[in-house]
């Protein structure tokens, strides 16, 4: 049975809890960050972004081609209970919306984010930032509490197309039982481990379900799957220099984001094939 987690809306303010949470379970399942009056317009710049570019569901790295994306990704109170959790100097790694169109049968497996990224460091925290109702009907997140303290679960490739992960990535035997639900409202966002096993099921509403899917890493992080890659110094400072550094989008839509897209989702690609490559010679298949 999945328990769907009642306690109300945390404070953002009261980030000594949130850390505690974090540690404790792998995810904060709920923080208001904006008001409905806030988050309005970033929904309508995302229509008004699909109407000129088609779907931009999973597209990597949204951020360096529409501004909204950023804005949100860069919200200060976000970045506060990031900064809680991974301390002063963040880099913004990733951003991409997460959409789930009415009554459609996608969903996302049980998976850990870090089993496919390619860094050598678990300092990583994804941020989920609801734009529209994330409820158990319109398949909200569930998480397995305290997951992420048993590191890399063996994941199987899977073929289903109505999975939403890249290569169907799927851990097996999980207990579903324990999974919490974390519905969201517009405006409160999700914190999660890399290692935290989650999981969302098919949209059965009459709703779209988006969202805003984000990684932050520290500096020190490392991509060992790319001879290169790259990322944003969106608060502290960078004492590493790991990264190229990628260019916030301005207010103009380019006229090339599409061919951009494509090339970004195919880097995504190799980073997660040479990383299934590796863990398929360290279980020696």
């Amino acid at each position: 049975m999945v328990v769907d987690y009642q306690e109300k809306s945390m404070e953002a303010s009261d980030t000594a809890k949130l850390v505690r949470d974090y540690e404790r379970d792998g995810f904060v399942p709920s923080v208001k960050v904006l008001s409905d009056e806030e988050i309005a317009p970033h929904k309508a710049d995302l229509e008004r972004a699909e109407a000129q570019l088609g779907s931009i569901h999973y597209v990597w790295k949204i951020h360096t081609f529409l501004r909204s994306p950023y804005e949100l990704a860069t919200h200060p109170h976000i970045l506060d209970l990031v900064e809680a959790i991974l301390g002063p100097n963040i880099l913004l790694y990733n951003v991409g919306y997460i959409i789930k169109e009415p009554n459609t049968p996608s969903y996302t497996s049980w998976h850990q984010d870090l089993t496919y990224w390619g860094f050598d460091s678990d300092d990583v925290v994804s941020a989920w930032l609801a734009l529209s109702p994330a409820t158990s009907d319109s398949g909200c997140m569930q998480m397995i509490p305290g997951s992420h303290k048993q590191g890399m679960r063996e994941q199987e490739l899977t073929d289903d197309s109505d999975n939403m992960l890249f290569l169907g990535q799927t851990i097996k035997g999980v207990c579903e039982d324990k999974a919490v639900l974390c519905p969201l409202n517009p405006g409160e966002v999700s914190l999660h481990h890399g290692w935290t096993m989650h999981s969302s099921t098919p949209n059965k509403s009459c709703n779209r379900r988006i969202g805003l899917n984000i990684q932050y890493i520290k500096p020190s992080v490392r991509q060992l799957n790319l001879e290169s890659d790259s990322a944003l110094l969106i608060r502290g400072k960078d004492c590493y220099g790991h990264y190229e550094t990628d260019t916030p989008a301005s207010y103009q839509i380019p006229a090339d984001a599409v061919e951009r897209f494509a090339k970004l989702t195919e880097k995504y690609r190799q980073i997660a094939d040479v990383q299934i490559a590796n863990d398929r010679l360290r279980l020696g298949r």
